[in-house]
């Protein structure tokens, strides 16, 4: 069978079969190798040193920068010409998702081999690439990536920094200040937006030893303390005019197009911190004794860590399968076009609907596992003598990083109605289709000789849910449905819950023929939890959605409509998740791992 290519957002639209899917079982030998190289880096060279690190000993931090540089993990996106490895996006984002396990480094490590390194590579010039990429990938320099300002957060293009060229035409010269910026007392060279004469949003390369480049003091965080966070300060600083980084006025492409990358390898780091978190719990459930027995013995809490295993779970098939998506893509490429690099970054930009989902539903698991973390610790979950405070100091953070949680959504949703508009995306003929489905009580067919046959249905019916509800914004508000904030966030935890799902599902079920069986049923008993609390997701996005978007008849009957889409026959649920925390407590570690 011939895999397809899919569109970004086509999956709402169509019913993608396992073979249509990359999953993390899927991974070469040479890409698990490198994951084995990344966790083995952090495990022998963070852990020990995290201590120092978390109190500001920054050389550390450079140190760890050095050794990453040696054993290649600062090299798997940049071009072979210019040292790097240029390696897949499964590759990329399995090093992130191991590297995620380093906490504050993480941060450091994410914002240097992310933001901060891939504008060089897209826009730099064979002589910026040169003379800072080669630097930049064999960790001799750290780079750091220049966009949040005082002012402007969210907001990137109200940014007030301004460039003016010099007299003699051979300096921009720029003033402004930059905020919250990751590796910002330690980095060596920057990405900087400012705008040319106060209008052309423009980015340039501007090295710390530049006249008028300043670094702020270290501001005082809620948690990753151990990650460098500061101003940067732009007082009349001196930069050649051959250091702008792509065209003058075309910064907004740099700014924006780097974000979803950087989206999508949060949800891979995310992902890595939540098994990392669901460990410790899994170790102190097992291990604190109270009425006489560990608690890991009592339902209460066993329930907990099959909830955890089981999101950990679906975040791994999100991540992955929005790999397999881009990589698909990006190999069609040649290679030696001249205009590689923009396809390359049109062929990101497509799935930027999915590179939001992964950021919003890895970095919400994330912050579920690391709650009920805190929550088996009991009192002890709240004292820094154990690792359950700072997992929960840490993750909060992944809400705010690269665009808010709440900004992402509204993409998301606010891009698939955008594509519908400009006909790139059959919203109306599709919730005409799903409306006459409902008005005639039809139900989703799937395949009876394929896994999962209930969930894949249940998972047709809730597209069809997302295609009425958003249909019906649509038609209500028409083009001013951008501005309906409320309504496009009720519309995307439908569609970010439906991709979820789907990604389990589907992954499971690729896995079905080629697990033993105590994987497959592991694998059923996280599908059927994660059905039955996607269902109960959508249909209460759904449900809001409708009061929203619609009312009178076409009210009632998407109401009507909600309970049978969104229904769903969970039974054996409890045996389920019993199954999956006695496997977890088991092997005292996340037990679905590839």
């Amino acid at each position: 069978m011939t895999k397809r290519t899919f569109r970004g957002a086509e999956y709402l639209v169509s019913r993608p079969t396992k073979e249509d899917v990359f999953a993390p079982e899927d991974m070469t030998e040479e890409q698990r190798h490198i994951g084995r190289v990344a966790e083995g880096f952090v495990r022998e060279h963070v852990f020990p040193r995290y201590e120092r690190i978390e109190r500001h000993e920054f050389d550390v931090v450079v140190e760890l920068f050095r050794e990453c540089g040696r054993l290649g993990l600062l090299m798997i996106d940049a071009p072979e010409e210019y040292g790097g490895l240029e390696l897949d996006k499964v590759t990329s984002w399995h090093a992130a998702e191991k590297l995620g396990l380093a906490g504050s480094f993480s941060v450091s490590y994410s914002a240097h081999t992310g933001i901060a390194t891939l504008p060089l590579v897209w826009y730099g010039t064979d002589a910026q690439k040169r003379k800072y990429l080669t630097r930049v990938v064999s960790g001799e320099w750290i780079a750091a990536y220049c966009l949040t300002e005082p002012d402007s957060g969210s907001d990137a293009l109200g940014a007030r920094a301004v460039a003016t060229l010099s007299p003699d035409g051979k300096h921009w010269v720029l003033n402004g200040t930059k905020q919250f910026i990751t590796n910002g007392s330690i980095a060596d060279v920057f990405t900087v937006f400012a705008k040319v004469d106060r209008e052309l949003f423009t980015a340039f390369l501007v090295e710390r030893t530049f006249p008028g480049v300043t670094i702020g003091a270290e501001e005082k965080k809620l948690g990753i303390k151990g990650s460098s966070t500061t101003q940067v300060i732009l007082d009349h600083a001196v930069v050649p005019v051959e250091n702008v980084l792509g065209e003058i006025g075309k910064g907004h492409k740099i700014a924006f197009n780097v974000l979803n990358v950087g989206r999508a390898k949060l949800g891979s780091a995310v992902t890595g911190a939540a098994k990392l978190a669901f460990e410790h719990g899994v170790a102190y459930a097992g291990a604190r004794r109270q009425f006489g027995r560990p608690i890991a013995r009592f339902g209460a809490i066993q329930e907990k860590i099959a909830d955890m295993a089981a999101g950990i779970y679906a975040a791994e098939s999100v991540v992955y399968r929005l790999a397999g998506l881009v990589d698909d893509r990006l190999s069609a490429l040649p290679r030696t076009a001249p205009d590689y690099w923009e396809a390359y970054q049109r062929g990101i930009e497509e799935y930027a609907v999915e590179c939001a989902i992964a950021k919003v539903f890895c970095s919400d698991t994330l912050a579920s596992v690391v709650d009920e973390v805190v929550q088996i610790h009991g009192g002890y979950g709240y004292v820094q003598e154990y690792p359950a405070e700072r997992f929960y100091r840490d993750e909060r953070i992944n809400r705010i990083f690269e665009g808010t949680n709440e900004i992402n959504r509204m993409l998301v949703s606010g891009t698939i109605l955008r594509r519908a508009a400009k006909g790139d995306f059959p919203l109306r003929e599709e919730a005409l289709r799903a409306m006459e489905a409902l008005s005639r009580r039809e139900e989703a067919r799937v395949d009876d000789s394929e896994p999962f046959p209930a969930e894949r249905a249940l998972v047709a019916r809730l597209k069809d849910l997302f295609l009425l509800a958003a249909g019906a914004a649509a038609h209500r508000y028409r083009e001013a449905v951008k501005d309906e904030q409320e309504v496009l966030l009720a519309l995307a935890d439908v569609a970010i819950h439906i991709f979820a799902l789907e990604s389990a599902v589907l992954r499971a079920a690729r896995a079905h023929a080629r697990s033993g069986a105590a994987r497959r049923e592991l694998a059923s008993a996280a599908v059927k939890a994660l059905a039955l609390d996607g269902a109960e997701r959508v249909a209460s996005a759904a449900r809001k959605a409708a009061f929203f978007a619609t009312e009178g008849e076409h009210l009632k009957a998407l109401l009507g409509g909600i309970p049978r889409l969104a229904a769903y026959d969970a039974s054996g649920l409890l045996e389920a998740k019993r199954r999956l925390a006695a496997a977890a407590l088991d092997v005292e570690r996340y037990p679905l791992a590839p």
